[in-house]
């Protein structure tokens, strides 16, 4: 009588509660978001970001002044003679930022040394070869027994910087860009734009967007808007859209300004505001990077880029699994017709090896055959 009772009230209480959100039966999946939020921010998130161009055009200030730290206090300044004899190095600047409760490791990647020597030819391979190690070693961890805690340090985005004191593209920005765009999301950026008048950005924006659209280079896309967005969302997509390459000034400095503290630049004539959309894109750029798109920036790094790597490393894999099977093939059919007894267990164990080989070649095909399936509907989506 008792369980009657209480199962009487636990079907009251579902029922009730049903009423409440107009719903007779209430599952509870949706709080399933409430999961994956908790969950996520348990773990904190993590964002490699590259930064690459010649040196004075306000790299390590545009980083600082995105993220509100100092990556660079314990950095040399090189002279001028030291800079000519600089080759291209790779650099890590690993910061953990908190921010509401939410904790995320940022990683920049600094290029110094690039565009800096008189002959720049090829100057880029080393930047090349860092992403390829980069998926090499997440290639590795994954395909290997322990995938717990896989540390991942691939390139999420790289902001390549675009010199104002020019016509457009040089052919070095063109070499660095084809090089790299089919591994890493390129973002231009059209740095120091407090050298230029609106109208002279304006005329750069265009020029450079006909010359990337010319030579077939390909810069991160923004993903089109879905149609339930709100109308604000819809505006502010379209204006990242249009602000590319993103002109920008970076500041440390807080200045006064019509009784106001900014952050900006002091000139005999008047101060540049950072964060004002009238005076540069840095505000655009900031949203664009951490508040909006940087979850679609490691989506299209996992989906688009990692997985092209992935395929070629599958495709040369098969390809050495077949020619050592071809070869182990010849060297049986070019041995005596009559087994000698002393090799017999060399036979066993090479006829051992190379069934699994097939087997192993089958599976690696296969899973092939998967990836390039999925590369392909996601070709088809974008």
């Amino acid at each position: 009588m008792e369980n009657y009772s209480s199962n009487n009230r636990f079907r009251s209480a579902i029922f009730n509660h049903g009423e409440q959100d107009q719903d007779k039966e209430y599952v509870g999946f949706a709080t399933l978001p409430n999961q994956v939020h908790r969950k996520s921010v348990k773990k904190g998130f993590d964002f490699t970001l590259m930064v690459a161009g010649e040196s004075g055009l306000g790299k390590s200030t545009l980083v600082n002044s995105l993220f509100l730290t100092d990556l660079y206090k314990d950095r040399k300044l090189l002279n001028a003679e030291e800079r000519i004899t600089q080759t291209v190095e790779i650099t890590k600047h690993t910061v953990d930022i908190e921010e509401k409760g939410v904790k995320l490791k940022l990683t920049i990647v600094d290029t110094p040394g690039f565009g800096d020597a008189v002959n720049n030819t090829e100057c880029w391979k080393s930047v090349a070869d860092y992403i390829d190690q980069q998926f090499e070693q997440y290639f590795r961890d994954e395909s290997g027994l322990n995938r717990k805690n896989i540390q991942d340090n691939r390139v999420h985005c790289c902001l390549y910087f675009i010199s104002p004191f020019g016509h457009g593209l040089r052919p070095l920005d063109v070499e660095f860009m084809k090089a790299l765009h089919e591994k890493v999301n390129i973002v231009p950026v059209l740095a120091k734009a407090d050298t230029l008048t609106p109208t002279e950005v304006k005329k750069k924006k265009i020029k450079i967007r006909e010359e990337i659209e010319q030579y077939g280079i390909k810069i991160y896309q923004f993903p089109d808007c879905d149609s339930d967005e709100d109308e604000d969302f819809k505006q502010q997509d379209s204006e990242l859209k249009e602000s590319i390459p993103f002109a920008v000034i970076g500041s440390n400095t807080v200045v006064e300004a019509k009784g106001k503290r900014v952050r900006g630049r002091l000139y005999p004539w008047g101060i540049v505001e950072v964060e004002n959309s009238a005076h540069c894109d840095f505000v655009k750029l900031r949203n664009m990077l951490i508040r909006t798109h940087m979850q679609d920036l490691k989506d299209v790094t996992r989906e688009t880029h990692y997985e092209n790597y992935r395929a070629h490393c599958i495709q040369s894999m098969t390809r050495m699994v077949v020619k050592e099977r071809n070869r182990n093939k010849l060297t049986r059919e070019s041995g005596t017709d009559f087994p000698i007894p002393a090799l017999s267990g060399v036979a066993d164990e090479t006829e051992k090896l190379i069934r699994e080989k097939d087997e192993e070649l089958r599976r690696m095909q296969e899973m092939l055959q998967r990836i390039q399936d999925q590369m392909h509907m996601q070709k088809e989506a974008y």
